[in-house]
This record gives C-alpha cells, sequence and structure tokens, in this order.
C-alpha cells in the first residue's frame, strides 16, 4: 500500500499534467479558429478549379494530356501521405497513416509497385516501420509557421518533376478533411490521372463555353496549378484538423486527469483516516492498560 507521502507526490503530478493539459487545449482552441477560417476560404477555389478543368476536359475532342488521361499504366503507383509534424492529437494522424497502409498492401497485393513521399514527420514515424523500403522522400514542414501556397506548390512541383519523368503512374494524396472539432474524415483522392468528383454524376442540359486560347492550352497551365492547389487544399484541411483533434484530445485528457485527482484524493484521505484510527486505538489501548 502507498504511502501518504506517494499519494500526496502522486496527486501533485498529475495536477501538473492537468495544467499542461489544459494549456494545450486553450491554445489549440486559439489556432484552430485560424486554422478552420483558412481552410473553409480555400474549398470554394479548389472546387471551382475542378470544374473549370471538368468542363474543359469534356470538350476535348483529341488526345488528353498526361496529367489528365495519364500513362495508360498503373504498374507505379504514388502515395503522398499528409500528416501533422506534432503528436498529442489523438487519432488524426494514425487514421491518416491506416488509410493509406490499406490503400498500399491492397496495391502491393495486386502486384504493384508503391511509392510514398511523406509530408509530415509523424507519419512518416508511423509508415517507415512497415514501407521504409518504399518511402522516397520526406517533406518537413516544422520550420514552416503559417502555411503559405509557396509551400504546396514546392511539393505539387516535386510530384510534376517525378511524373515527367516516368517515376510512377498514378498519384493519390492522403490526407484528413475537416468537418468539426469531433469529426475529421482521413480523405483519398487521385491526383494524376486527375478525377472530379463534381463531373461525376451529372445530368441534364449544361452550358456550352467557347474559350480562347482553346482547351489543350488551358489544361496545359491549369493542371500543373491544380495539382499545387489540391496539395495546398489538403494542407489546409489538415492543419485544421489537426487543431481540432488535439482540442477534443486534450479537452479528453484534462478530464481523465481530474477524475484521476478525485480517485488519489480519495484514497489519500481514507489512507490518512485509516493511520488517525489507527493512533487513536494504541493511544487508548496504551491508557487502558496503565
Amino acid at each position: 500500500m502507498p504511502s501518504l507521502k506517494d499519494l500526496r507526490n502522486r496527486i501533485a503530478s498529475v495536477k501538473a499534467t492537468q495544467k499542461i493539459t489544459k494549456a494545450m487545449q486553450m491554445v489549440a482552441a486559439a489556432k484552430l479558429r485560424r486554422a478552420q477560417l483558412a481552410a473553409e476560404a480555400a474549398r470554394p477555389y479548389a472546387e471551382r478549379m475542378e470544374k473549370v478543368l471538368a468542363s474543359l476536359s469534356s470538350g476535348l475532342s483529341g488526345s488528353k494530356p498526361l496529367l489528365l488521361g495519364g500513362t495508360g499504366r498503373d504498374n507505379v503507383q504514388l502515395l503522398v501521405v499528409c500528416t501533422a509534424e506534432r503528436g498529442l492529437c489523438g487519432a488524426f494522424n494514425s487514421s491518416i497513416v491506416r488509410l493509406a497502409r490499406d490503400k498500399a498492401l491492397a496495391l502491393m497485393a495486386q502486384g504493384k509497385t508503391v511509392k510514398i513521399l511523406c509530408v509530415g514527420k509523424k507519419g512518416h514515424d508511423q509508415l517507415k516501420r512497415q514501407f521504409e523500403k518504399q518511402i522516397i522522400d520526406l517533406i518537413d514542414l516544422r520550420g514552416v509557421r503559417y502555411l503559405g501556397f509557396s509551400d504546396a506548390d514546392v511539393i505539387g512541383r516535386k510530384i510534376i518533376a517525378m511524373f515527367n519523368e516516368g517515376e510512377f503512374d498514378v498519384c493519390t494524396l492522403f490526407f484528413s478533411r475537416f468537418r468539426s472539432v469531433i469529426l475529421q474524415i482521413p480523405t483519398a483522392l487521385q491526383l494524376i490521372p486527375a478525377e472530379f468528383e463534381t463531373a461525376k454524376g451529372t445530368h441534364g442540359p449544361h452550358a456550352v463555353y467557347e474559350y480562347e486560347p482553346d482547351e489543350e492550352a488551358i489544361l496545359s497551365t491549369l493542371l500543373p496549378r491544380n495539382i499545387s492547389v489540391q496539395v495546398f487544399r489538403a494542407l489546409l484541411e489538415n492543419a485544421a484538423s489537426e487543431q481540432g483533434a488535439r482540442m477534443a484530445a486534450m479537452d479528453n485528457a484534462t478530464r481523465n486527469a481530474g477524475e484521476m485527482i478525485k480517485k488519489q484524493t480519495l484514497k489519500y484521505n481514507r489512507s490518512r483516516q485509516a493511520m488517525i484510527t489507527k493512533e487513536l486505538i494504541e493511544i487508548i489501548s496504551g491508557a487502558e492498560a496503565l
């Protein structure tokens, strides 16, 4: 049975931990608002970009650009896994890694070659245990305080350069879509060849546009930019999801610490009362003996 000093030390330790988790929760709540606004502001632009590209691609009469039509093969698959640089955010990182791991294992079971590009240290740390040979690079964003389009453009240009050099046939982006503080949705988005969700399931008449210059010239400019736009959107969604997940995780940790403090305090009081009762019994017994 632990002594009273041990119990006091435990209570003090848990209280110190509770202060830290409470502070982290408040910091995450403050950062969440900014990150959420940035993610919501990026969505209309990315969705509109998809609509424009879908409209342009539907009007093509000849062969499609490689970024749109692909190489015609799917033997080599590149998985771009975007996670956080830091932990203590619940299942945020592991849920993205789990989705990417399932995809990689399914592709490898089909005899495909899988390459993994990690954006974020936490995803890299988890994936290297099982896919160390498949990981080709790690893009570290720990030094970036506020995400900008230039950060995503570097990643987008790297993906396009690898594709132009024939290093892969299909590229899929993994990130977490922010829905609310308690709900972040792990998402897989195919970048190359481009797939447009807004183009699927459209029925009925639609407007016909004439473009100047022609569709091929516009697509040659917009398709590479679209990759950077989608990566930027994924990074912003991840930033909001990370703060939301951290806020929820630290709130749970603070509550758990409070419950632990109550239990340890009750245990301490019972032990202290038992010792006092024992001492009183010894005093009374000694007095009676005299």
